[in-house]
């Protein structure tokens, strides 16, 4: 499934916020408690002594066949995988063994108002740009207003929006002021990729931002781009100079030489690749590929080895999603007749091997998940909605449906059927029709044609009620073209988790987003209760303030049934090349499989 990638950039810092009374420190805690103190050496789950060298090989993201541009923040054209990450730092940086936390990267220090209305950086001296130019407030403004404008994702725009603006004191002090408090805005301000003022100068003349096409981008991050064959690979060579290799929040990272990320056009050429001993490491998403295929001689002689590292991240709301600008989703019991003609245990058994948990909400393994009837505190906040919301949200909280006994597919057909003939829907001339006659018809838009053996046991369910329901598979940049403009009835994409959630769910969900292009708000949901509650979770200054907000929220998107909840893994499925590769003695629990690898894992001394 597809990751949303804009939103894995702004979710990795969700960690720092704003508390009562203000502080100035190396890092920051989301409610005042840090795991690691001023002055320590490096995050634990990283081997300090590692060595430095090698190349590390990967394959592309499974959806992006290829890139033709270098700039990740503009909304036009596919950039190379990692890259983002790979080549831009930002003034603080997360740690993967606890939540609510970062830590000072290009900042030494941060300071928060006690009104909560500002946040003050105070930025290294010795952080560089890849061109050896310092890395001066300036260029941090610079960087935040190329974010906020017209040529970059609208999601910058709704999770800043709350940002008054941005201010030098000095080259080396910035101060960003917000319009309210907001207890996450200074993580989100610290987790921007910072980029040199000279991005885009040529002749003397800066280009507009959207012209920043294959320009080589000048970050401050740890690899720059080495050697490139379009349509075939990218490799990202380490900076030996890297200004931030000793500091605490690096030491132990970065080990790599090379980073090599290969493109395949499809499924099969990677895997039969990866058998082949042309990569080091792939993380699997297809249970039938784990269970079935991951095999082969270098697989026997222990060269290539299959592992899955169990993690303690939130299940996140992988989901088929409904677009309610279409008129046919209007209806909220249509939406939820299309999730009962969906037999999630037949699938699990058949096609997933028992492999996947079935997710159920936004907040699913974190305190932000709802359960039962809402508390008298998630009652306060919704009560002002009522005439607005379903009745059902106020009662207990959904349960996706079930089709083993005592339940069963015949029974939630007949339920489905009930909701579709109440929403004026009727059986005839052999199709279910409405009032005007129209056949009650869909398409599902996909960029991978695997996702047919999914949809297709849904699609005969559906037939049954009278639906036609039709996989259209296209290629990715077709794919994000339509997803841009919300020119789809209904896709599936893959939403990561937090378990602190704030202002991105604005962009997910709030109003406003749904009329923005190239918005996360790919549902349309329009929802003044919605809003509210978004506002009511980022404006919380304690956690209890903050999980009704929360649990609330989930109640309403859950019982709209604008998604289709799937499924999801209690593990990260890999395959990595073990003779060599080498990595820490074990994954910390927040982390992201190959993201992990990627940053911490290093070559073994004979593949040097």
């Amino acid at each position: 499934m597809m990751q949303n990638c804009r939103m894995r950039r702004l979710l990795f810092l969700l960690c720092v916020a704003w508390v009562n009374p203000s502080w100035a420190a190396h890092g920051y805690a989301l409610w005042g408690n840090l795991k690691y103190p001023a002055g320590f050496g490096h995050f634990d789950y990283v081997n300090a002594a590692a060595p430095k060298g090698g190349e590390l090989r990967l394959v592309s993201n499974l959806r992006v066949s290829t890139f033709d541009k270098y700039n990740p923040f503009t909304i036009k054209g596919s950039a190379p995988a990692y890259l983002s990450d790979l080549m831009f730092d930002s003034l603080l940086s997360g740690a993967l063994d606890e939540t609510g936390s970062g830590y000072g990267l290009l900042a030494q220090d941060v300071t928060v108002a006690p009104d909560g209305l500002s946040a003050t950086f105070t930025l290294r001296q010795e952080a560089r740009f890849h061109n050896g130019d310092p890395v001066l407030a300036q260029d941090v403004v610079f960087s935040f207003n190329a974010l906020m404008g017209p040529y970059s994702s609208p999601a910058y725009k709704t999770m800043l929006d709350d940002v008054a603006g941005l201010e030098v004191l000095d080259d080396h002090t910035l101060r960003y002021r917000f319009k309210k408090p907001n207890r996450e805005l200074p993580l989100t301000v610290g987790g921007l990729p910072v980029f040199s003022r000279a991005w885009g100068v040529e002749g003397g003349k800066a280009k507009r931002f959207n012209e920043i096409v294959t320009d080589i981008p000048i970050g401050s991050g740890p690899y720059k781009i080495g050697s490139v064959r379009f349509g075939k690979d990218i490799t990202y060579v380490r900076d030996p100079g890297y200004w931030a290799k000793d500091l605490a929040v690096r030491r132990g990272t970065a080990n790599f030489d090379r980073i090599t990320v290969k493109i395949y056009k499809d499924a099969t050429a990677r895997l039969e690749a990866l058998k082949a001993g042309e990569f080091d490491l792939m993380r699997f998403f297809s249970a039938g590929d784990w269970a079935r295929r991951v095999n082969g001689k270098r697989f026997d002689t222990g060269e290539l080895v299959k592992k899955e590292y169990r993690h303690r991240l939130p299940t996140g709301f992988q989901s088929y999603v409904l677009n309610t600008r279409r008129e046919l989703f209007k209806d909220v019991r249509v939406r939820q007749a299309l999730g009962l003609a969906m037999d999630y245990e037949w699938m699990n058994r058949q096609l997933f091997y028992n492999a996947y948990q079935r997710v159920n909400g936004l907040f699913g393994n974190t305190d932000c998940a709802a359960s039962g009837v809402p508390s008298p505190d998630e009652l306060a906040l919704l009560a002002p909605w009522r005439t607005q919301l379903t009745p059902a949200v106020f009662g207990p909280m959904t349960v996706p449906p079930r089709t083993d006994p005592p339940s069963s597919l015949r029974a939630n057909l007949r339920q489905a059927q009930a909701l579709l003939k109440a929403a004026g829907w009727t059986f005839r001339d052999g199709a279910l029709r409405n009032a005007q006659g129209q056949a009650f018809a869909l398409e599902f838009l996909d960029s991978n044609e695997g996702s047919a053996r999914v949809v297709t046991p849904w699609a005969r369910n559906l037939e049954k009620l009278g639906i036609t329901l039709s996989f259209r598979p296209v290629d990715f940049a077709l794919y994000q073209q339509r997803l841009q403009k919300f020119e789809f009835d209904m896709t599936s994409l893959a939403y990561g988790g937090t378990h602190n959630p704030g202002q991105e769910y604005a962009d997910l969900f709030g109003s406003k987003a749904a009329d923005q292009e190239d918005s996360g708000n790919m549902s349309g949901l329009k929802s003044p209760a919605v809003d509210a509650l978004i506002s009511h979770m980022t404006a919380a200054k304690t956690q209890a303030q903050l999980l009704p907000a929360c649990r609330a929220l989930e109640r309403v998107i859950a019982h709209s049934h604008v998604l289709i909840p799937q499924w999801s893994a209690s593990t990260h499925r890999m395959v990595f090349n073990n003779w060599r590769l080498d990595q820490p003695t074990a994954m910390p629990p927040y982390a992201q499989g190959e993201g992990w690898a990627i940053d911490t894992w290093w070559a073994k001394p004979k593949a040097l």
